[in-house]
């Protein structure tokens, strides 16, 4: 038997989102790749803030490219493991050698607005295809992503001064 025959989900009508799931994995691991860049490399005004944010926000990435792999197997997938195959079919960029803060939290924001409208897809369709675990942890990470944005416009925003 498969995992799927206990989870009373159709092989033919998840297909779909393990496909969907398999283009967030790719994008999560360069988003991930990207944010450890940032860590590394920004300077300058900030750089104890951002340093350290940088860092929660790849180990959260990390997180969910490993939920997003296991959530795949779950649902009869096989992950991809290798970075040049993520590389061929990733929608986010891989960014390098970004130093100032401002320009790093503006590619994130960018990023965070494109995986939220694929998680979004995911959601959608795994509503269709009667996956609620799935469209569960989708909204998880919604819930999250969206605070982030809220939080990052507010550091971007320039302070009033009187």
């Amino acid at each position: 038997m498969k995992t799927l025959d206990y989870l009373h989900l159709n092989e033919k009508k998840v297909a779909d989102v393990v496909s969907a799931l398999h283009q967030l994995l790719a994008d999560f691991q360069v988003h991930y790749t990207n944010l450890r860049g940032f860590h590394w490399d920004i300077k300058g005004h900030g750089f104890f803030v951002l340093h350290g944010k940088f860092e929660d926000m790849y180990n959260d990435a990390a997180e969910k490219v490993d939920e997003i792999a296991e959530r795949i197997l779950m649902l009869g997938g096989t992950p991809e493991n290798k970075f040049s195959e993520y590389l061929k079919v990733a929608k986010v960029k891989e960014i390098s050698g970004i130093t100032c803060g401002g320009e790093a939290v503006e590619h994130i924001l960018e990023t965070y607005s494109y995986l939220i409208g694929e998680e979004r897809k995911v959601i959608e369709l795994a509503n269709e295809a009667g996956d609620d675990a799935t469209a569960d942890l989708m909204t998880g990470y919604l819930k999250e992503q969206e605070k982030m944005v809220w939080m990052l416009v507010a550091f971007s925003t320039k302070s009033c001064t009187k």
